[in-house]
């Protein structure tokens, strides 16, 4: 008896975007015999809309084309923070180094010159489109440790958005620290994933209304440990570990786990046990009510340069004269509602 699969297979979709019918028709055939969904644009705006209808796994696109040219398309594609790992190759008929540089510049993947190789075309976009499988898994992996987190949030009605505060106060101290644009999304989902090692903590120590016991505590403090337990299988976590393992580290090195001093502390932790710090003291616990803003600040100010890193808090005390704090209130019933949708 032959194997059954569980599930149809993926067809791979291809948008093809070129003003020339002819090309569009030679492409559109090569790649059907290939075993590809296809789809056409006739120029850059059609291109972007076709996004908004559904998101292909791969885009082949004219250089040259009225209304907007490919290489204005293809930047437009890799800064959009869910579309920029779509593969997108550039097709051209210039073999100039300008072209290929600009090219480049705005995150093309890859290059077809004018006329097209059946082989080479083959070969690229089998390549590419295995490349594009593999993010979308990797994505996927990301996904499901992001909702892990907040049903872990969601154990505690006390701290059911904290994550997402944290991710968002994390975020803009980065941005105002000078941290690189790419480098803010790993602060944010950093920020949400912080606590992902609570899952493994009883509840009635979360919950618990009094002062921990010395072993209640030990137990706590094993969170963030646990929580690279749960993503250590998953390399593509790895660029969050440091804020999760150290984001209860302190300067003057009496934090936990590893006891690290100063700027020993990687800078994403700081930034997170910063943003973590003021969540918790101005959010309502089992154990205490939520603090008035004026002791927070009094209790952040306290500890810059012992517990938190002084550079960063006066950036966070800045952002919060600025009005952070009602703008992340204002964000997160954004994300709630996104989530709900």
């Amino acid at each position: 008896m032959s194997a059954a699969p569980l599930f149809p297979a993926h067809v791979p979709t291809v948008l093809v975007v070129d003003d020339v019918e002819a090309n569009r028709e030679l492409l559109d055939a090569r790649l059907h015999d290939l075993g590809y969904d296809v789809r056409q644009a006739r120029d850059g705006i059609e291109a972007l809309e076709a996004f908004e209808d559904a998101e292909p796994d791969l885009v082949l696109l004219d250089v040259d084309m009225p209304r907007l040219d490919g290489i204005t398309v293809c930047r437009r594609i890799k800064a959009h923070p869910l579309r920029r790992l779509v593969p997108v190759v550039l097709l051209t008929a210039h073999q100039d180094r300008d072209t290929r540089l600009r090219g480049l510049a705005a995150g093309a993947d890859d290059f077809l010159s004018k006329p097209f190789d059946p082989a080479e075309l083959r070969v690229r976009t089998e390549v590419l489109l295995r490349d594009r499988e593999l993010n979308k898994q990797l994505d996927a992996a990301e996904g499901i440790v992001m909702a892990l987190a907040r049903v872990v949030e969601a154990r505690d009605r006390y701290t059911v958005h904290h994550a997402e505060r944290v991710g968002l106060y994390a975020r803009e101290i980065g941005r105002v620290h000078g941290v690189l644009t790419a480098d803010l999304d790993v602060l944010y989902k950093g920020g949400v994933m912080h606590d992902l090692g609570k899952a493994v903590i009883p509840a009635d120590i979360l919950l618990k209304r009094g002062a921990l016991s010395d072993v209640e505590r030990a137990l706590m403090e094993c969170h963030p440990t646990e929580a690279l337990r749960i993503i250590e299988p998953l390399r593509s976590m790895a660029r969050f570990a440091p804020i999760i393992r150290h984001h209860h580290e302190r300067v003057d090195g009496t934090g936990y786990p590893d006891h690290l001093p100063g700027d020993e502390i990687p800078l994403a932790a700081r930034i997170v046990g910063i943003a973590d710090g003021w969540d918790a003291m101005t959010s309502d616990r089992p154990y205490r009510s939520a603090l008035e803003m004026d002791e927070a600040l009094h209790r952040l100010r306290a500890g810059s340069g012992s517990q938190w890193d002084a550079q960063l808090v006066d950036t966070f005390i800045a952002l919060l004269d600025g009005g952070l704090a009602q703008r992340v209130q204002g964000e997160q019933l954004h994300v709630t509602e996104r989530m709900l949708a």
